[in-house]
């Protein structure tokens, strides 16, 4: 294997395959920003290659020769909320450092300390670029790498250090400078060690622009895919290409780490005269999902967070309750929640299958002791009224205390519980779909389950639509609403049946685990509609 596709870090061109980074940027635009001496902002998701088109930018820039251009990453200083010197005191030698490894001998390190040394570290950041300024004889590009993974009073020294040597440049202070990171600096909300909350606008009130790094294309990811098959000989059947499109939305690191795991990590796709089908994608995606790479762990833990929270509930249990614009914008800047021309819904089909399975990780492994797999019938088909029967009474008399297992998604438990109960249940033997959206009051299921009669591979479709009622809601005209939705979201999935199940968190109805279903039909499809109570 000469290259192979990239889940970690920047690109290297020499190992791995990938998109050329400047064709993913309006380049013609950043040059002119960069012609007119502009500062502005660079931001997008963790891993969508913000790294890999910065350092592509500072190479091309370097090798054109009119302007000096360096990379440097401020990470370091993350841990230093409060001390804004012993911040630059970790960030100043390292921005040193970059420039060094780019001019060789031409540069004097030591000259370079001596200076900061003589003007003191609280303003370190500034002493050194006014020094660069004037020792390199060329307009300076600086790309500003993780500018919000600092805090406190660090970022806002950064920042105001920043925008004090603007009116200096180019001859003491840098032409332009990039700022690099998840967010728009003007979304900043930075809490002094005052207690005062400072937006990043009025600490940096000198960006021109702010340009966001998008998904890959549907045609950068035929031509990344294609790489692989022109060096190795192994082909990706057609619908593959639609399919990773589907799951991913073109995010770069699920679109690598996809074809990663079914090119390589299912070690038997390494015979290369092996062509990769839809089918092995799907198993692809299962198992990237099981592995929980560092990039999902990542996105799993932001759901711990209040503002996230706001906005992902409210998905998850389809009610009209909308977050804040700033909370929005938040979800939007981390990837997880994307705009569309029906709302604001989950990035991407891997995002919306992870969520729910990761808030209810406990309850899931707790099922394994709860129910037993009698579910299936003897031909290998799932038995549908058995497993809902089942789910049922296991809600009225448990609901209650396995509520309470989903920490801060507690509103939410019917839809959760449910889709766990399936999880397990499916786990290994199909896949479940799921639709969820702000505004759409409902939760839309398509079960596919996997099996065999007599050496002829089988395909169950199953369509569920999950409804809860609130204090005030009305049952007739709740189900009346649901067996409108669930026979056109059928339609659309192909199929003349589908179940509705209808949670009554309050026992409003009275329902229990003895209520009798209920049958409804509605422009040819046949509904079964399950009422689930709880005691209370």
């Amino acid at each position: 294997m000469k290259k192979f596709f990239n889940t970690a870090g920047p690109i290297m061109k020499e190992d791995h395959y990938y998109v050329e980074p400047l064709s993913r940027w309006d380049l013609e635009e950043i040059m002119d920003l960069i012609f007119m001496k502009r500062y502005f902002i660079l931001h997008a998701p963790r891993q969508t290659g913000k790294t890999t088109c910065i350092l592509a930018l500072r190479d091309k820039l370097n090798a054109e020769g009119k302007y000096f251009a360096v990379y440097t990453n401020v990470e370091s200083g993350q841990s230093n909320m409060h001390d804004e010197i012993s911040a630059m005191e970790k960030i100043v030698p390292i921005l040193i450092q970059n420039v060094k490894a780019l001019q060789g001998d031409a540069f004097d390190v030591d000259d370079a300390f001596d200076h900061i040394n003589k003007y003191g570290y609280k303003a370190g950041l500034h002493n050194i670029l006014r020094y660069l300024s004037t020792t390199i004889n060329k307009p300076i590009v600086l790309f500003i790498d993780e500018i919000d993974a600092l805090i406190g009073d660090t970022l806002i020294s950064v920042l105001r250090q920043l925008r004090s040597g603007y009116n200096e440049r180019p001859e003491q202070f840098p032409s332009t400078v990039v700022l690099c990171g998840l967010r728009d600096i003007k979304d900043y909300r930075i809490r002094s060690s005052k207690d005062e909350i400072i937006t990043g606008g009025s600490c940096f009130n000198v960006k021109a622009e702010s340009l966001r790094l998008g998904n890959f294309t549907k045609e950068d990811v035929i031509d990344l895919y294609s790489q692989h098959t022109t060096e190795t000989g192994q082909v990706f059947a057609e619908g593959c290409i639609d399919l990773v499109m589907e799951y991913t939305d073109g995010q770069p690191w699920l679109v690598n780490a996809l074809a990663h795991q079914v090119t390589y990590k299912m070690k038997e796709n390494r015979d290369r005269s092996i062509v990769i089908t839809t089918d092995l994608l799907k198993q692809a995606k299962e198992n990237l999902i099981l592995a929980r790479q560092t990039h999902l762990d990542q996105l799993v833990d932001k759901l711990k967070e209040d503002r996230v929270r706001r906005v992902i509930l409210p998905m998850i249990l389809g009610i009209d309750a909308t977050p804040s614009e700033d909370d929005r914008i938040y979800c939007i800047d981390l990837g997880l929640i994307k705009r569309t021309k029906s709302g604001v819904v989950i990035a991407n089909e891997i995002y919306k299958e992870i969520i729910p399975r990761e808030l209810t990780d406990d309850v899931q492994d707790g099922f394994l002791t709860t129910f037993r797999p009698n579910w299936i019938n003897s031909d290998g088909s799932l038995n549908i009224n058995t497993l809902l029967t089942l789910f049922k009474d296991f809600w009225n008399k448990n609901a209650g205390s396995w509520s309470k297992k989903m920490r801060d998604y507690e509103e939410a438990a019917p839809q959760l519980l449910m889709q766990a109960f399936l999880q397990r249940v499916i786990n290994g033997g199909g896949y479940i779909n799921r639709e969820y959206g702000l505004e759409r009051k409902r939760t839309d299921l398509f079960i596919e389950w996997y099996y065999t009669v007599e050496n002829k591979f089988k395909i169950q479709n199953t369509v569920m639509e999950l409804k809860v009622m609130s204090t005030y809601s009305s049952y007739e005209v709740l189900k009346s609403s649901a067996i409108t939705q669930t026979a056109e979201y059928a339609k659309i999935c192909g199929e003349k049946h589908a179940h509705i199940i209808v949670f009554d968190n309050n026992q409003s109805q009275n329902w229990s685990a003895d209520t009798e279903n209920e049958y409804a039909e509605h422009d040819g499809v046949k509904l079964e509609i399950w009422k689930l109570g709880r005691d209370i």
